[in-house]
């Protein structure tokens, strides 16, 4: 099964409407399983809705100047949002919850419900990723430029261990981007712009920019060093 197969498998059913779950710092991507921690009581009950309805909801980003306010249901967020399945949950004793959400599809948030309950709710319409017909890169070499990029920056890395086993099966170059802008830990407003972007070919390219970034300043931070290095004094 090819990730486009699983996240249509995975989407299917879906009624459109969730409850849009948003945050300061972190962004979802479809196939990537996220732990979250629910605490805050509007939360709680969404938490409660959700397991009682399709076990989904939509991770989304607030959009800059979220600080300022006390009332995130007032805050703008992206609007490309990842809709995910709960596939494990557990209530403490104290009714907070401990959840692993799976991504299954890019959304964009049509419009938003914010009367009927505490927290808020967002028509969803789903996206597929966008492979032109005519493509702007070689995807083949893309694909092994990203993995090369990745294994220098992280040799030896615990994150070697999530993406192998992916690498095993088939997997395209839009999902190989998600996991690889997820793994490196992207600031949150570079990473919305990976799940903003549905032209697969251009959403390699922010990916390959970021990590030869990276790979630049880690480079340059590596040569400023003095080798060998002062003694210790102790």
């Amino acid at each position: 099964m090819t990730s486009k197969d699983f996240g249509e498998l995975e989407a299917a059913g879906f009624s459109g409407t969730a409850p849009l779950f948003p945050l300061p710092n972190a962004v979802l991507f479809p196939q990537i399983v996220q732990p979250l921690h629910i605490f805050e009581d509007r939360y709680r009950a969404m938490t409660a809705d959700a397991l009682n309805g399709e076990r989904v909801l939509a991770m989304a980003l607030l959009q800059s100047g979220w600080e300022a306010s006390a009332e995130q249901n007032d805050i703008p967020i992206h609007p490309v949002v990842c809709l995910g399945r709960i596939t494990l949950d557990q209530q403490l004793e104290d009714g907070r919850y401990m959840l692993l959400v799976r991504g299954i599809s890019r959304a964009r948030v049509v419009s938003e419900d914010t009367t009927s309950r505490p927290y808020r709710i967002g028509q969803l319409e789903l996206l597929e990723d966008r492979y032109p017909q005519d493509p702007m890169i070689d995807r083949k070499a893309r694909r092994d430029e990203l993995l090369d990029l990745f294994y220098e920056l992280y040799p030896g890395d615990a994150s070697h261990q999530t993406v192998q086993p992916f690498l095993e099966r088939e997997l395209g170059l839009g999902a190989l981007c998600d996991l690889l802008a997820y793994v490196s830990h992207l600031p949150a407003e570079r990473a919305a712009a990976v799940l903003a972007e549905l032209n697969v070919d251009a959403r390699s390219d922010l990916v390959l920019d970021e990590m030869r970034t990276r790979l630049r300043s880690q480079t340059a931070r590596e040569r400023s060093e003095p080798f060998p290095p002062d003694f210790s004094v102790n």
